[in-house]
C-alpha cells in the first residue's frame, strides 16, 4: 500500500477556536480579513487567511452607510450564511450588531441565530463593563465570543467620531483592565482597534487570549483589516492603519496573499500604520 497522502489529507486542517490560542502560545501570527459574500470568502481563504470576519462594517462598505449602527441581525445572518458557503478551512467569526446583545438573553437569542442560521463558529461583540455579563452568559452556553475594545465603531456617536482610544493614562488603564476582564468573563479572543502601539503591546503580553489588532501595532497576536480597505476601493477618508495590498499582489487573491505573508513575517503593520 502506498504511503503517499491523498490530496484531501494534504490540505491544511480547519482553523478552530482553540487553534487560535495555540497560535498565540506558539508565536504564530493570526491573519484575519473581512468578507461579505461567498465569492470573496473563497478568494480570501485561498489567499491564506486563518479567520474570516463578517463584520458589521458591511453597513458602510456594502450598504453605503456612514456608520455601522443601522445594520440588523437579519443583515448579519444573511451575509454570514453566504460567506460560510465559500469557506472550507478558515474560522468564521460574525459580528453581533448594535444593541443586539444589550441583555444576556438577547445576546443568546441573536448569537444562536448567527451560529445556527449564519453558520458562524464565533460571534464578536463590542465593549466590556456591563457587557461582561453577556460575554459570560454566552461562553457558559458554548458560544465562543470574540470581544472588541478600543475604538468600538458601534459607539461612534458616543466617542464623537472615529478616534484613537487609550492615549490618556486613565483611559489606557481602563483598557488594560477591560482586556483582562473580557478574558476572565470567557471571551476566547479580543480585537483591539485604534490604540497606541505601546499600549496594545502591553495588553497583548498580559492577555491570556489572542489579541488581534487593527490600527494597534505589530506586537498584537494577529491582524485584521476590512477587505475593501486592503483592495483600495474604500471611498471617503482612508484610515491611517490601512494599506492597499492590491498594488503589491496584482489580483484580489494575490493582495490577500501579500497581506497574509506581511502579517506572518511581522512586516505589517509598520509604524506609519499605527499610533503613538
Amino acid at each position: 500500500m502506498s504511503n503517499t497522502p491523498n490530496a484531501e489529507s494534504a490540505k491544511p486542517p480547519a482553523v478552530t477556536v482553540p487553534g487560535l490560542l495555540r497560535m498565540k502560545r506558539e508565536g504564530r501570527k493570526i491573519v484575519m480579513l473581512t468578507a461579505y459574500d461567498a465569492g470573496f470568502a473563497a478568494c480570501v481563504e485561498a489567499g491564506g487567511v486563518d479567520a474570516v470576519l463578517v463584520g458589521d462594517s458591511l453597513g458602510m462598505v456594502v450598504q453605503g452607510r456612514q456608520t455601522t449602527v443601522a445594520v440588523s441581525v437579519d443583515d448579519m445572518v444573511y451575509h454570514s450564511r453566504a460567506v460560510a458557503r465559500g469557506l472550507r478551512r478558515a474560522l468564521l467569526v460574525t459580528d453581533l450588531p448594535f444593541q443586539s446583545y444589550a441583555t444576556p438573553e438577547l445576546a443568546l437569542r441573536n448569537a444562536t441565530r448567527l451560529m445556527a442560521e449564519g453558520e458562524a463558529a464565533m460571534v464578536k461583540l463590542e465593549g466590556a463593563g456591563p457587557l461582561l455579563e453577556a460575554i459570560r452568559f454566552l461562553a457558559e452556553r458554548d458560544i465562543p465570543v470574540c470581544a472588541h475594545l478600543g475604538l468600538t465603531p458601534q459607539s461612534v456617536h458616543q466617542f464623537g467620531g472615529f478616534r484613537v482610544q487609550g492615549r490618556e493614562a486613565e483611559a489606557a488603564e481602563r483598557l488594560r483592565r477591560d482586556a483582562l476582564a473580557v478574558a476572565e468573563a470567557g471571551a476566547a479572543a479580543l480585537v483591539l482597534e485604534c490604540v497606541p502601539r505601546s499600549l496594545a503591546a502591553a495588553i497583548t503580553a498580559a492577555s491570556p487570549i489572542p489579541v488581534i489588532g487593527i490600527g494597534a501595532g505589530v506586537d498584537c497576536d494577529g491582524q485584521v483589516l476590512v477587505l475593501h480597505d486592503l483592495l483600495g476601493v474604500t471611498s471617503g477618508h482612508r484610515p491611517r492603519f490601512v494599506k492597499d495590498f492590491l498594488a503589491d499582489g496584482g489580483s484580489v487573491q494575490g493582495a490577500v496573499a501579500a497581506y497574509a505573508q506581511a502579517v506572518r513575517e511581522g512586516r505589517f503593520p509598520t509604524a506609519e500604520h499605527g499610533f503613538d
